[in-house]
């Protein structure tokens, strides 16, 4: 179970972040032109909404069934180990405080009623979470 979570996790987040890039650049390319947001233009933003809360399920139920998530927290010495602190603390944190912010775009684009102000809404904040993500991601175990 835990090998498949973590294929799952790993190949998710390629889907997950290629979606969010094209709807930041899709939203941009919406609020720069002027066009009208559409029943479409929020069902493209439902897709990287979607797929970066799936992600974010994935990775708490990997969180807590793997030997490298919280039982390193609670063993202690996580603290003074840099790679040791990023999986057991800032990864999940950050990416947390990110799918709230993807979350707060989204739901905030539904209630705007102007184009230009739902397009901002989706790719600001949609743009935050990403780099918020894009800072936490354990480059060397994900790469290589």
């Amino acid at each position: 179970m835990y090998t498949g979570l973590q294929h799952a996790h790993s190949g998710l987040a390629y889907l997950a972040l290629a979606a969010l890039v094209l709807v930041i650049i899709y939203a941009l390319i919406g609020s720069l032109s002027g066009k009208a947001f559409t029943e479409k233009d929020r069902k493209i933003a439902m897709i990287a909404f979607i797929l970066s809360h799936t992600q974010l399920l994935i990775g708490l139920i990997l969180y807590f069934v793997s030997p490298l998530g919280f039982s390193l927290l609670t063993g202690g010495g996580a603290m003074s180990d840099s790679a040791a602190r990023l999986t057991a603390l800032e990864h999940p944190l950050i990416n947390i405080v990110a799918i709230v912010l993807i979350s707060i775009g989204y739901i905030r684009a539904k209630k705007l009623q102007e184009s230009r102000a739902k397009f901002r809404s989706i790719y600001m904040l949609y743009a935050v979470g990403l780099v918020l993500i894009l800072s936490r991601i354990p480059w060397a175990a994900w790469l290589g």
